[in-house]
């Protein structure tokens, strides 16, 4: 059902990556919150080739809330290298490439601002795509519970039935396998589209 609003998906390369953050809180008057764990998945010929997860030492304090979401603790993230470091080791992935976000317009601005504040030079890429308001469109229709932002990542990963990484994880949240439960669901949303659009 309602093929046509999961053609985003059917147009994205065989070749991608996905990101995402685990970070020290929410934007607030002090401006957005630092990265504390940064995964990527790497995508290739429509399966996950790699994923990595990049440890950063944020400047910023980690509140409560965000330490209940992803538990790290500012005592464990104190040990961290510090995000310019390791730089270099992120953009390589970056570098021409499509980038896949769940919650872009989350993840995406803290990331650039990273690279603002630190003054470094981020690659080429060829775009980002989020995810999540790609789904909103075939979510509603489906009549799934959906935020503002879109439908959840644990939400999208019940319907289709993709294994469910963070709740073996009793639920915590973490960059590298919520980057991997991404590339899942977004290629099941891939396949699922295409599928449908064989059956009219």
């Amino acid at each position: 059902m309602y093929k046509e609003l999961l053609w985003a998906f059917t147009q994205l390369p065989d070749d991608y990556i996905v990101i995402d953050t685990e970070t020290t809180g929410l934007p607030d008057e002090n401006g957005l919150p630092d990265i504390v764990t940064l995964g990527i998945t790497v995508v290739s010929n429509r399966e996950i080739a790699e994923s990595v997860e990049f440890k950063t030492r944020p400047q910023k304090r980690i509140t409560e809330e965000a330490q209940s979401i992803h538990g790290i603790t500012n005592e464990q993230a104190a040990e961290f290298k510090s995000f310019e470091t390791q730089w270099s080791q992120m953009a390589e992935y970056l570098n021409d490439q499509l980038i896949v976000i769940h919650n872009a317009s989350y993840d995406w601005p803290i990331l650039l601002d990273h690279v603002v504040r630190h003054g470094l030079a981020m690659p080429e890429i060829q775009g980002v795509f989020c995810s999540q308001k790609a789904a909103i469109p075939w979510a509603q229709a489906m009549n799934l519970p959906c935020s503002q932002r879109g439908p959840s990542l644990d939400t999208l990963a019940k319907v289709l039935g993709v294994d469910d990484i963070r709740g073996k994880r009793g639920g915590i949240h973490g960059a590298k396998i919520d980057s991997q439960q991404a590339s899942m669901v977004t290629e099941v949303l891939r396949q699922y589209g295409v599928a449908l659009n064989y059956k009219s």
